[in-house]
């Protein structure tokens, strides 16, 4: 059965995990155009090549509806050619904030912008990326999910990754304003090979399961700082919603489509 047909929809065709689990949201779904021309990645979204692309929705609570709306904007868009996939995202951010600048740091203990790509869509072998406003970078794969007992690797690499951030506003500094942050995203099928044997760029056709999430945490200024307030929770905002506090629910993601 080729991934395109597979219908995670199907309720009936739950994994045990999420039986139990409450009910997924509605699915969003998201059709990139192929790019008309290559392109620098350097987290300038203003670029000609980006104009043909459309937004997705703004991001939501990862719960859904019943929660309040995030208080700052973040959306994305994304192109495709016959080597890459070309992810795009904008984040309001009235205090822009970093930490890690080590690879492979667990990025989400800063503010970040996250990807998922399933392009099995059969919740295994699925990929992550994030990247935070200093532009540091994790990537990992899991053959399945957590709740199935899938570690995470770490140590997998997306070859060829071209990632690129620009700050609309100051680092790192608490006394002013900022505006917010881009990110600019340039994955290369040929380093997505955990889910075949064949990697490859997709057919027009072809659909995958992605999902967005941006964490945002609580800050206040100490000591002339910016740092997290104390026992208080991260923000989960995703462009799909999960239902629940859990990004590794892959049946739950969006479609993303890919088209001429």
């Amino acid at each position: 059965m080729h991934p395109s047909d597979l219908d995670p929809e199907d309720e009936t065709d739950l994994a045990p995990y999420e039986r139990e689990l409450p009910r997924r949201q509605v699915r969003r779904r998201y059709t990139a155009k192929r790019a008309a021309e290559t392109f620098e990645i350097d987290g300038d979204l203003t670029k000609k090549a980006w104009a043909a692309a459309e937004w997705t929705e703004d991001f939501v609570d990862i719960e859904g509806p019943l929660k309040p709306e995030p208080r700052h904007r973040t959306r994305a868009k994304l192109l495709w050619d016959a080597q890459h996939l070309y992810i795009a995202a904008e984040l309001v951010e009235p205090h822009l904030w970093a930490t890690l600048t080590e690879r492979d740091a667990v990025i989400f203990h800063d503010n970040d912008f996250e990807v998922f790509l399933n392009p099995s869509c059969d919740g295994l072998n699925y990929y992550e990326l994030e990247v935070n406003a200093l532009g540091t970078v994790w990537d990992l794969v899991l053959r399945k999910p957590y709740r199935m007992g899938g570690p995470a690797d770490s140590e997998w690499r997306i070859e060829g990754l071209r990632t690129a951030v620009q700050l609309d506003g100051t680092l790192n500094d608490p006394t002013d304003t900022d505006r917010g942050w881009t990110v600019e995203i340039a994955i290369p099928f040929a380093a997505l090979g955990i889910h075949t044997e064949t990697p490859a760029a997709p057919e027009v056709g072809d659909r995958w399961l992605l999902n967005f999430s941006r964490v945002q945490w609580d800050l206040e200024v100490h000591e002339g700082a910016y740092r997290k307030v104390p026992k208080t929770p991260e923000h989960n905002w995703v462009w799909s919603p999960q239902g629940m506090v859990d990004m590794h629910l892959p049946l739950r993601w969006g479609w993303l489509h890919f088209a001429e």
